[in-house]
């Protein structure tokens, strides 16, 4: 099976980081490829983020309510 990083994606210039708001999956959940995934909070402004592949999420690295730097590794999703 391939496993698919899923990154902290950067939604402005100025971002750095971001509080991971809700999950909209846990783990063991099937996901498909554009489905919403996660909830971002970025400048004060909340982004829904999709699932960047289909699978099976198989890890969730941040929390709710934690905060990650862009482009980091936040969870796996297994095809």
């Amino acid at each position: 099976m391939a496993k698919i990083k899923v990154l902290l994606p950067q939604f402005g210039m100025g971002m750095q980081d971001g509080e991971i708001v809700r999950w909209a999956k846990a783990v063991g959940d099937t996901v498909e490829a554009g489905e919403l995934l996660v909830e971002i909070e970025a400048a004060k402004s909340a982004v829904e983020v999709p699932s960047p592949g289909s699978g099976t999420l198989t890890e969730i690295l941040v929390a709710e309510g934690e905060t990650a730097d862009v482009r980091s590794h936040i969870a796996t999703i297994e095809t």
